[in-house]
């Protein structure tokens, strides 16, 4: 009689294969599954994260057995400098800003104040030269008065106009104005022709209104007026009169455009002391009524 083998007939052998996993899988060894959660939790190529996690559930023998616990993934995206989600601003780009920014600063508009200011010393030589009452040098000095005042005309209306406006023409520009004319009233009042009163009334309240809006800037800017506009260009024309070697009744007009120059002068000054008051009084009212909202 053939005999059946035990396993075949269902021996204690083949009982223990027919109660296997309920999945139909046979379970691998525990090394086997520590080497394949291994290599599933292993970083990348690129270094995003774990190989493939993203995209497929892992299988069911690849789970942790024997206590083991694989490294929860990261929800968060790394950016590859070790800070994962976070994010940084590239590296150079204030530099590369600041750069623009100082590049700017040679413009037309700039260029035209640097010029108004190369003008001055130019502008002294040529009213002093061979004594100051050359008719020839006095005609040459008023063409310089009068190319740097037309460029202060246009300077400012150029960086309004095309967006060119910079700290330094901020700077620059008054600076220029106040030395040109400086210049020309003290060399004129130097050879006797031009009171020193006239010279030291115009000159301080320049000097003065420019320093009150380097005070109250922390307030806000004081607009230049219509009357400010008006007395820059009446002091122009006044003080290229008397450069020119003029005589009759054209020395007699420009004592009158002088004298108007000389009450614009007083008056536009006043009235800027008067908008200082204001923006001050302004600012400090704003920032009590800031602080009182921030400590409330």
């Amino acid at each position: 009689m053939t005999g059946v083998p035990a396993s075949a007939a269902g021996g204690p052998s083949g009982a223990r294969r027919a109660t296997g996993p309920a999945s139909g899988g046979m379970t691998p060894a525990p090394g086997r599954a520590l080497a394949r959660e291994a290599r599933d939790t292993a970083p990348g190529a690129s270094g995003e994260g774990p190989a493939r996690r993203d995209a497929a559930p892992a299988p069911a023998d690849a789970r942790p057995q024997d206590g083991v616990t694989a490294p929860a993934a990261s929800s968060s995206p790394d950016t590859g400098d070790g800070q994962g989600g976070s994010t940084r601003a590239p590296r150079g780009a204030k530099i590369a800003a600041a750069a623009v920014d100082q590049a700017s600063v040679w413009n037309i508009a700039n260029l035209l104040t640097m010029l108004r200011l190369l003008l001055v010393p130019a502008f002294v030589m040529l009213m002093l030269a061979d004594g100051g009452y050359d008719p020839a040098w006095r005609s040459l000095a008023w063409a310089a008065f009068a190319i740097a005042m037309i460029t202060d005309l246009f300077d400012g209306h150029l960086a309004r106009t095309y967006n060119l406006v910079t700290d330094f023409g901020k700077i620059a520009d008054p600076i220029a104005d106040k030395a040109i004319m400086g210049a020309a009233l003290i060399c004129l009042s130097a050879l006797g022709d031009l009171p020193w009163w006239v010279t030291g009334v115009i000159l301080g309240r320049e000097l003065g209104i420019t320093l009150l809006r380097f005070l109250v800037i922390r307030y806000g800017v004081i607009p230049a007026s219509r009357g400010g506009k008006l007395k820059t260009l009446t002091q122009g024309v006044a003080v290229g009169m008397y450069v020119l070697a003029l005589t009759g009744w054209l020395a007699t007009l420009r004592w009158w455009v002088m004298a108007a120059a000389v009450v614009l002068t007083v008056a536009t000054g006043l009235d800027y002391v008067k908008q200082a008051i204001v923006l001050r009084r302004q600012g400090i009212a704003e920032r009590k009524a800031a602080l009182e909202e921030t400590e409330a």
